[in-house]
């Protein structure tokens, strides 16, 4: 058996992967990164939201994601006939009325090219990069992981390392193993999705490029384009609305419920076979332990609702790269380094899915509402579109504010959380005195 040694060992090679390592690589450690599968391939998960540009500007990856000549998303159409879910019948979160200091759009991106590019960045850095390589087996030295097994091209390899980061998704390496995987009950969904080629963009009743979420009695349907001429489009439900007919059947109807979308895909036709989700929202109460932690999917994963896992999944990943290298360069520091970072990631995760929780229970309205009781008009749809953005880890974004009070929608056990915008750190002062302010007008004008 080959063996090696490295400062980190990154399981998986997905966006939290590529990032972690990505990361750890230009702060100087050793990582190795394994990834089960050969890339490119194929993925979910295409539409990204604008805070991971300010995260990628940060970490340096921005430059060659806008390379990539992904198709630009400024903003999200949400589409509810019954005007309960959203705040009007078709509702548009236009990323420009953020506030200033903050990137105006986005991107909605093919996963394949985009996984790819990422892990090819990680590997520019000085990371070694190994595709498939599956990882078998997990080392310990008592209760400490020191290392992992892995296979690749019919051989046996062992790299022994001081951390190990947990990116590999719903495959739940040490989730699995521990047994520390648990199901969100209230989010027990299936997805049903295809791609569409023939896009022509003159069809869309909406703005060229954003993508659409239009509600339904028995769930939602999402539109998103993937390219000039591709269109990503799935219906997510319940378990029992599934089970009333065949995937494709339950598709079609569900589809033909948000005419907007169908008016989109005028003169196209499916470019590849129904693909189905099942059972894809869970959570791990413990995301870190001795010589490893947990990033992105492998320890929790919510709706794809607000399109927010791929930026909580880098934005994690990129916290915890730079947590272990601060534990690296001063060990006496790391047990507080890493309690810390399971705290911020149970934050970032549980004000997102309170955000789906706040949809799914028709919600969202009344806690803009009561956010509204705080703070004026134009501040109030700032911290909307900010969070339908991204804006996961304010401490100062009212709407986020009013979420969190609601026990009902607690992700995790109680936990001492921990804020800090991945994206926009320098804002901070900022926001928190446009906070300060938007009270004070409040009170003062009644606006």
């Amino acid at each position: 058996m080959a063996k090696n040694s490295a400062d980190v060992v990154v399981i998986g090679g997905g966006p939290a992967g590529a990032v972690s390592a990505f990361v750890l690589a230009k702060q100087g450690h050793s990582v190795v990164l394994l990834e089960r599968d050969e890339f490119p391939r194929f993925h979910i998960g295409e539409s990204m939201l604008p805070y991971m540009i300010g995260l990628f500007d940060r970490i340096g990856l921005r430059d060659a994601l806008e390379a990539g000549g992904y198709v630009p998303k400024f903003g999200g159409e949400f589409i509810d006939p019954t005007e309960t879910k959203f705040f009007s019948g078709v509702f548009r979160a236009d990323f420009s009325l953020q506030g200033e200091g903050r990137f105006e759009s986005a991107f909605q991106v093919e996963r394949a090219r985009f996984d790819a590019m990422l892990v090819e960045e990680a590997a520019k850095a000085g990371a070694q990069v190994h595709l498939g390589a599956a990882v078998k087996e997990l080392l310990m030295d008592g209760d400490r992981m020191v290392g992992v097994t892995y296979e690749k091209d019919g051989e046996e390899h062992e790299v022994r390392s001081t951390y190990v980061i947990d990116a590999s998704g719903r495959s739940g390496r040490i989730a699995n193993k521990l047994g520390l995987r648990k199901a969100l009950e209230k989010l027990r969904m299936v997805g049903v999705f295809r791609h569409y080629s023939g896009l022509d963009e003159k069809h869309n009743l909406g703005a060229e490029g954003d993508i659409q979420v239009g509600a339904h009695d028995d769930g939602w349907v999402w539109a998103i384009p993937i390219s000039k001429d591709v269109i990503s489009v799935g219906t997510v439900m319940p378990r029992d609305v599934f089970r009333k007919g065949t995937p494709e059947e339950v598709f079609q109807e569900h589809l033909a419920r948000v005419p907007r979308i169908t008016a989109r895909l005028a003169g196209t036709t499916p470019s590849m076979d129904l693909k189905i989700e099942t059972d894809y929202c869970y959570r791990a109460e413990t995301v870190t332990g001795p010589g490893w932690v947990m990033v992105g999917d492998a320890g929790c994963f919510g709706d794809p609702m607000f399109s927010g896992g791929v930026l909580i999944a880098t934005a994690t990943a990129a916290r915890a790269a730079e947590t272990l290298s601060a534990a690296l360069k001063s060990p006496a520091d790391a047990d507080q380094l890493i309690e810390e970072y399971a705290n911020y990631f149970k934050t970032g995760y549980d004000t997102y899915i309170r955000l789906i929780y706040a949809f799914y229970d028709g919600e969202l309205v009344s806690v803009a509402a009561d956010a509204g009781r705080t703070t004026s008009r134009d501040a109030l749809e700032r911290y909307l579109i900010r969070l339908i953005g991204g804006d996961f880890w304010s401490e100062h974004n009212a709407v986020a504010q009013e979420m969190r009070r609601r026990t009902e929608w607690d992700t995790f056990a109680p936990f001492p959380r921990v804020f800090g915008c991945p994206s926009y750190p320098q804002l901070e002062e900022h926001d928190r005195k446009e906070r300060a302010e938007a009270r004070i007008l409040r009170v003062t004008t009644g606006q």
